[in-house]
């Protein structure tokens, strides 16, 4: 048996404000793509329970939701295009509404990031430059395939596809949604200079390639407005073979365009206090900054789950911290980091992707959920 310590003394608990919402703590369970969509994109009712299990979380962010079918990347990725999208993921806000909890949804466009075997489309990108990784799909890897390269009227179609998806997202009872221009996927094709070949407006120098990603965020800010939209970006981040280029002139001109647009929130990936690139986002970015601390990958979390790095970015100027693997792993982590609880280590990579309660619904929570009450040895796996 185990009791727990001093109750854990942190501004990670304190309340905060986000456009209309007032949110219990600074703690913000970060998107994860998880894979238990139907084949068409509709969340099924495990995903209501995984995510009512985590509402204690001040926001979360719902996994990537793709606003068109040429969109999708892997198979059984969650969408939000049509009328049965948005049925499912009501599903799922009821259930998070119920536990007390709030809710935006991540909008993301995979680009060349996607197979055909998957969406039944070739994929689309700034400009025809495969994607050097393989793509999962219902039959194994198969090798990336080169994409299309999207035509302006594409480009314009594909911001009203975001527009119209961020309307779908509320009607479905998402208080906002996130805009996704990260982690290699369409957007962040758009900004880098190694997918984006373009000699037209939205590309060449750094006002033409961020020009797609300032009009997805004023579609989605003109649709449901402003204080119900976040962006998020990945400075330097090379997943899915990205190559910007540039990054340090590539950002500030990017964070000064969004700034314009006033959305609730801009949500940093992998954000190192230290870097001379995050203080300078932190001093020219005016609103509400989330950052997401960079922990060890692949590899085991630390036994705080993030918290050090989390405090360490707090203290660095951002208003909520973004974890991920460590809300997976522990749906009450809000709880176990304030009463200094052991957390539950996270179990193989895999069960992240296959579907099924396993590794999804089935990590324990605490026993009792306050200061000095004993934790059966068996909440720790």
């Amino acid at each position: 048996m185990t009791t727990f310590g001093t109750p854990v003394e942190s501004r990670l608990f304190e309340s905060a404000r986000l456009g209309a919402l007032t949110l219990p703590n600074r703690l913000v369970m970060a998107p994860m793509t998880r894979n238990r969509a139907a084949a068409d994109g509709v969340p099924q009712p495990i995903m209501a329970a995984y995510y009512a299990q985590r509402a204690s979380a001040g926001l979360i962010i719902a996994e990537a939701s793709t606003p068109n079918a040429v969109g999708q990347t892997y198979p059984n990725i969650t969408a939000i295009h049509n009328e049965a999208h948005v049925a499912g993921w009501r599903r799922v806000t009821d259930a998070v509404g119920a536990a007390g909890g709030r809710m935006f949804l991540q909008l993301q466009h995979g680009g060349r990031v996607g197979h055909p075997d998957n969406s039944g489309l070739t994929p689309v990108s700034p400009s025809p430059v495969p994607l050097p990784d393989t793509v999962f799909t219902p039959g194994g890897h198969r090798a990336a395939v080169v994409p299309r390269e999207m035509t302006i009227d594409e480009i314009r179609s594909t911001v009203a596809d975001f527009a119209a998806a961020a309307r779908k997202a509320v009607d479905a009872g998402f208080a906002g949604v996130e805009v996704h221009a990260a982690n290699g996927y369409l957007l962040h094709q758009f900004l880098a200079k190694g997918t984006n070949h373009r000699t037209d407006a939205y590309g060449g120098p750094v006002a033409g390639r961020i020009r797609f990603t300032v009009e997805v965020v004023r579609a989605v800010a003109d649709a449901i407005g402003a204080d119900r939209v976040g962006v998020r970006i990945a400075p330097g981040l090379t997943v899915n073979g990205i190559d910007e280029g540039d990054t340090e002139s590539l950002y500030p001109p990017l964070i000064d365009a969004l700034a314009d647009i006033a959305p609730a929130y801009l949500h940093v990936v992998f954000a190192d206090p230290d870097q001379p690139l995050f203080q300078s986002i932190r001093k020219n970015w005016p609103g509400v900054l989330i950052a997401n601390p960079k922990l060890p990958w692949p590899g085991p979390l630390p036994a705080d789950g993030g918290r050090h790095e989390g405090e360490r970015l707090l203290a660095a100027g951002a208003d909520m911290v973004s974890l991920g693997r460590a809300f997976l792993a522990n749906p009450d982590l809000v709880e176990r980091l304030r009463i200094g609880a052991p957390l539950n280590p996270l179990r193989e990579q895999g069960l992240m992707y296959t579907g099924g309660e396993t590794g999804y619904t089935d990590y324990p929570a605490l026993a009792a959920a306050h200061h000095g009450v004993e934790e059966p040895e068996a909440a720790v796996l």
